[in-house]
């Protein structure tokens, strides 16, 4: 492990050894090797996957030369598969790689149980008949699957997965765990020995927080019949009891106590996304139950008996003013209390586990402290079968979406996407492959398009003739900067998928390369606690490996989209020209 952890230092500082030995031991499938799943599964190699299959029956041509850079002159006229299975290899000896080739639209016809092997599948450039039939598979198998697919200026990416529990969510901000509205008897006794009003101006100015939030708590509420403040007035008067407590103008501790009283305000309890989980059917356990259900079910024990309404405490506190002696000594106490939490709900899983059958020891210690620590975090997700989103959408969602300008490209291209496959169901090609039959695709595209929004209810409703002109010109290429996106956005579903850190995307990620827009439509999945896509501000983020190694967000809008395209059309020129000049790109 020393020389994995040399080797992936900066992303096991991201989801740690527990996260990356789930890495190691994932089995990835591909189908088809274009830019888009070469680009997913190049991110996956690089960090650590343990073993891939690449499943493409083309052979590499000319025009592939100039998307997809794992490629090369010496490809020409061989198996996709197998060139870029050689490429992925030569990035990571440690990763087991093999091909097979075939198309994958005949695996899924004769030979379905094929996928039940892996522990996810990676789908690219299938067509709606084809997601339909693969997904059915997929969940009959517990197979988790994602969808990705770039499409000249614009692309998607769908998770697909019956239940995806996550311990570890990792929210970007979530109130600490420090009890100081329901403090427990050792923190109480612990902070009855601390005097606010000591003479000694060190000692004073080194109370921490924790300790002035606590003891100033419990005054006010025996003073407000057992109340804490609750109105505007009443915090703003709590603040200023804080303020009066101060003895001098430089004391840190009062200043990060009147910061921090918001903690003292918040409700008791558990949070209302906790107890969906509590209540949910699936906190019944029986011998069938998942792990993580026994787990729930024991947290549910341990809150309405020992916990007394709280989660386990997580046991660790922030930086804060304070002398040495008291902050070591409060941290201990906040560790003591969080260990004694642990045993109870140990303690618990073993019995419910013997209850129904099973091997008391079958979850181990490591696993129920992560999730003791995690448990006001945890979150569920449930998705839709593809076939249930296509054929039976959520009407006044998607006719918002069609209304809605922010959203009308996005959606314009969700349809679109759609369209463009019944349109080569029927056609038996892409709209716009040829320039001579352009003007007749528009108008095919256009029927096809209005066909498909009223088979989904939204009679009446049409898309811009820009979108469905552009939709034409693309041609079905497969643009190498939008496919890297896609692929950079899907293996970062796949990490958190396979790690079950960070919580997936909750509906189909649509990208806009025309205005550098990512946006999420069609929420497919039905979360206990809702999900998100790495957010940052209100950006979605593109997901980006620095030097191979860890995982980073950058802002889509923050991206040098232009110039990474520019390099792009430089690399394709000769092999792609006519596409970009379809896409009145200048060369």
């Amino acid at each position: 492990m020393a020389e994995a952890k040399t080797k992936y230092d900066r992303q096991l500082r991201i989801w740690g050894e527990q996260g990356q030995a789930a890495l190691e031991k994932a089995s990835i499938c591909l189908l088809n090797c274009g830019p888009t799943g070469s680009e997913t599964l190049k991110n996956l190699v690089l960090g650590g996957i343990g073993s891939i299959t690449l499943v493409d029956g083309s052979k590499v041509e000319n025009g592939d030369l100039g998307n997809n850079f794992m490629l090369s002159d010496s490809s020409l006229g061989h198996p996709k598969a197998k060139s870029v299975c050689a490429f992925l290899q030569e990035l990571n000896d440690a990763v087991k790689a093999k091909f097979i080739e075939e198309h994958p639209v005949t695996l899924i016809e004769t030979n379905p149980s094929f996928f039940s092997q892996f522990t996810l599948v990676v789908a690219t450039q299938l067509v709606e008949d084809s997601m339909v039939k693969l997904d059915r598979i997929c969940r009959d198998a517990n197979v988790m699957l994602i969808f990705a697919r770039s499409y000249g200026l614009t692309g998607f990416v769908r998770i697909s997965v019956k239940e995806h529990a996550v311990i570890e969510s990792k929210p970007d901000h979530f109130l600490d765990d420090l009890r100081l509205n329901n403090p427990w008897p050792e923190l109480k006794k612990f902070t009855e020995s601390i005097d606010l009003d000591a003479s000694d101006p060190v000692v004073h100015k080194h109370v921490p927080y924790i300790l002035i939030l606590v003891k100033i708590a419990e005054e006010w509420a025996k003073s407000h019949g057992g109340r804490l403040p609750s109105t505007r007035e009443e915090k703003k008067e709590f603040k200023e009891v804080i303020k009066a407590k101060m003895i001098a103008t430089d004391e840190d501790n009062f200043k990060e106590a009147i910061e921090a009283s918001f903690k003292v305000f918040a409700s008791q309890g558990i949070s209302s996304d906790l107890k969906r989980i509590l209540d949910d059917p699936c906190a019944e356990v029986d011998s069938n139950a998942s792990d993580f259900w026994v787990m729930v079910a024991a947290l549910k024990e341990f809150i309405a008996n020992e916990g007394g309404g709280e989660a386990p405490l997580e046991g660790s506190i922030p930086d804060m003013t304070s002398s040495t002696e008291l902050y070591v000594n409060l941290q201990k106490l906040y560790q003591a209390k969080a260990e004694a939490d642990f045993l109870e709900v140990e303690q618990r899983v073993r019995n419910i586990l013997k209850r129904i059958g099973r091997d008391p020891y079958s979850i181990s210690k490591a696993v129920i402290r992560s999730f003791c620590k995690n448990a006001r975090k945890l979150t569920v997700c449930r998705y839709k079968l593809i076939e249930e989103e296509f054929n039976s959408p959520v009407l006044p969602e998607l006719q918002k979406y069609l209304t809605d300008e922010e959203y009308s490209v996005a959606v314009g291209f969700y349809i679109l996407l759609r369209a463009v496959d019944r349109f080569s169901a029927n056609y038996n090609t892409f709209p716009g492959q040829f320039d001579g039959a352009m003007d007749e695709d528009i108008s095919r595209l256009k029927t096809t398009a209005v066909s498909l929004l009223s088979d989904l209810g939204c009679n009446g409703s049409t898309l811009t003739e820009d979108l469905i002109n552009e939709m034409c010109r693309y041609g079905a290429a497969e643009l190498h900067a939008v496919a890297a996106y896609i692929g950079g956005v899907a293996s970062q579903e796949v990490i958190k998928l396979i790690t079950r850190q960070f919580v997936p995307m909750s509906g189909t990620f649509i990208f806009n390369g025309i205005d550098l827009k990512s946006q999420l439509l069609m929420k497919s999945t039905s979360l206990v606690v809702e999900g998100y896509l790495g957010l940052m501000g209100e950006h979605l983020c593109c997901p980006m490996y620095v030097s191979g190694q860890a995982l980073v967000e950058v802002p889509v809008d923050k991206c040098d989209m232009e110039v990474y395209t520019f390099d792009m059309i430089q690399a394709s020129k000769q092999a792609n020209e006519k596409i970009w000049r379809r896409l009145d790109l200048k060369f």
